[in-house]
């Protein structure tokens, strides 16, 4: 079974298992196309972060790029920065771990062959692929400079439905299925990032490997164990809040405000210290012990003033499954098309993953050569039992969200036992803060919490008596998340759903 946001996505992964393809096979065929009909969410320039579950042991891939040689913290405050620029700036820019994510998995548990697996996306970005409604509005969003710097894709897709070629993207793809990493890092594409970065990248920057194996994190929570990636990833908030939220009074219906007001709760209490203790060398399983434990911290009542993290961004999630395995992968940009910037050559554009960093001196989150930032990414897996079972691979985009979405739906399967179908198209909530999406935990004013249209009516109500800065948005908005999910029944079935909000996602098995 294959879930992702873009049905020509899922084509190629299910293409993948037509060819007696795993998991892992139809994951990297469905991410390629993706990178290459999606560039709003994720491209080759992006980073990627999956968890693979195989014979009762999950594996986490850390495929988040590394800053450059140049990185300089003191020299970006000296230009007036008090933290990273969203767009329009190399500095923010680290090296795209994408593309040695994709090899790394494929050296390790793919069974079918680069150019086999590439196939589908070549052709798509060869022969075209249809413009989607997504991908226009994020064009609609673009400045002058945006424009012109993604002028292949913006000049061509004109309407819904207009034929996009990336002839550049897929000369790197053949370039990578023939002759690996060096293709990437040392051609092309290599070369145009070091011209771009004028100093801020060297070649030994591009020839260190952006992946690494390591060991996740997990922790119970109703009747499962999740699983997630440790930092640099923000994925402790979201199993260290399930894990605090079962041990809550949480309403057997989840359409009682009751339900949202305490998730809200779970999520701020675990997650309001964020900027301070998120690293890339945060001990990840003593994060999550810790606040899993700050139950003490929930008002039952009232909303508690602390800060939350926001919805915004723009990322890919994607799931797959087979009798074997089961992989939950994430990739992304970061804000919308990255960074706005584009290596000319191959028309990739970059991601600005580096957004993250801090610019305060001292941070352990500071800007510092070779260092990763804290990454949004939180892909998951549940398992069952001592022998680890697999029951879930489940997650979404939406940035510093991503959490609070993951939180939702772990609730909704594991606890109420809802389906797949069910859980991703009921209303949700989330917190935003007041301007990028990026600032809720250095803006002057908390967060709002956002309330889907078609959440359940009394929602914005009584949120807002409960002490909640509530607001409503339209009902299935993408701003909430493009979450999927694949479940094995009791019966060894494989049960999925795919993200409505995403207009073009698709689910499909065999």
């Amino acid at each position: 079974m294959v879930a992702t946001a873009d049905q020509l996505a899922t084509q190629a992964g299910m293409t993948a298992l037509a060819l007696g393809g795993n998991a892992v096979d139809a994951a990297l065929a469905a991410s390629a196309a993706i990178a290459v009909c999606d560039p709003h969410l994720n491209g080759l320039g992006g980073d990627l972060l999956a968890l693979v579950h195989h014979r009762g042991e999950v594996h986490a891939l850390n495929a988040s790029g590394h800053a450059g040689s140049g990185a300089d913290a003191a020299a970006m405050r000296a230009d007036g920065h008090a933290e990273m620029p969203l767009r329009h700036d190399i500095r923010t820019v680290t090296v795209p771990g994408y593309v040695d994510g994709w090899l790394a998995l494929h050296e390790r548990f793919a069974t079918l062959a680069a150019d086999a697996l590439l196939g589908p996306a070549i052709d798509l970005a060869e022969n075209g692929f249809p413009a989607g409604p997504l991908l226009l509005g994020s064009l609609a969003g673009l400045d002058a400079a945006g424009l012109r710097n993604l002028a292949e894709v913006a000049s061509q897709a004109a309407r819904p439905g207009a034929r996009v070629h990336r002839p550049g993207v897929a000369r790197t793809l053949r370039a990578v299925a023939a002759r690996g990493r060096e293709a990437f890092y040392g051609g092309e594409f290599g070369d145009g990032l070091l011209t771009m970065g004028g100093g801020w990248f060297a070649t030994a920057d591009l020839s260190r490997c952006q992946a690494d194996w390591v060991t996740p994190i997990g922790a119970p929570a109703w009747g499962v164990d999740l699983w997630t990636m440790p930092p640099n990833s923000q994925g402790y908030l979201a199993i260290s809040a399930a894990q605090l939220a079962d041990g809550l009074d949480v309403p057997a219906d989840p359409g009682d405000e009751r339900w949202a007001h305490l998730l809200i709760e779970a999520a701020t209490a675990v997650g309001f210290d964020r900027p301070d203790v998120l690293h890339e060398g945060a001990d990840g399983e003593q994060l999550v012990r810790e606040r899993a434990a700050r139950g003490h911290l929930v008002d039952p009542v009232r909303a508690s003033a602390r800060w939350a993290p926001a919805t915004d961004g723009d990322t890919t999630y994607l799931c797959t499954a087979d009798g074997e395995m089961g992989v939950s992968m994430i990739q992304s940009n970061a804000s919308g098309f990255g960074s706005w910037l584009v290596e000319p050559r191959t028309g990739i554009n970059l991601h600005n993953r580096g957004l993250g960093f801090s610019l305060q001196p001292g941070h352990p989150a500071e800007l510092t050569p070779g260092r990763r930032p804290p990454h949004t990414l939180v892909p998951a897996v549940a398992t069952r039992g001592e022998a680890r079972e697999l029951d879930a691979v489940f997650g979404s985009m939406g940035g510093d969200a991503q959490p609070q979405i993951v939180l939702q739906l772990a609730a909704r399967l594991f606890l109420h036992g809802q389906s797949p179908a069910e859980a991703l198209h009921a209303g949700r909530w989330a917190l935003r803060g007041p301007v990028t999406g990026f600032d809720s935990w250095t803006a002057p004013v908390g967060p709002t919490v956002a309330v889907e249209g078609h959440s359940p009516p009394g929602w914005l109500a009584a949120l807002t008596a409960r002490g909640h800065r509530v607001s409503a948005a339209p009902a299935f908005d993408s701003s909430f998340g493009h979450a999927h999910a694949i479940r094995r029944d009791a019966a060894g079935f494989l049960v999925g759903a795919a993200d409505p909000r995403a207009r073009v996602g698709a689910v499909a098995g065999r």
